[in-house]
């Protein structure tokens, strides 16, 4: 798992642990459970950006010679 990816995790954890407390005011849980939704939406991007950067082939570049077929 990637840097970015732990750091959201452990947010969108610490969120999550804060809102099962509910030791909070409705308008703080209304944020938590906001916080919780855009860090949701921040991992699927990132791990959108990792599986294409995955799937897509190495560009071409000038004087690289292909590789032989097997």
């Amino acid at each position: 798992m990637t840097d970015v990816l732990e750091e959201l995790r452990l947010r969108l954890q610490e969120a999550a642990t804060a809102l099962r407390t509910g030791d909070g005011e409705p308008n703080v849980a209304l944020a938590l459970i906001e916080e919780c939704a855009r860090l949701a939406t921040e991992v699927a991007a990132q791990v959108d950006l990792q599986v294409r950067a995955a799937l897509e082939p190495l560009p071409n570049l000038p004087g690289q010679l292909p590789l032989p077929a097997s």
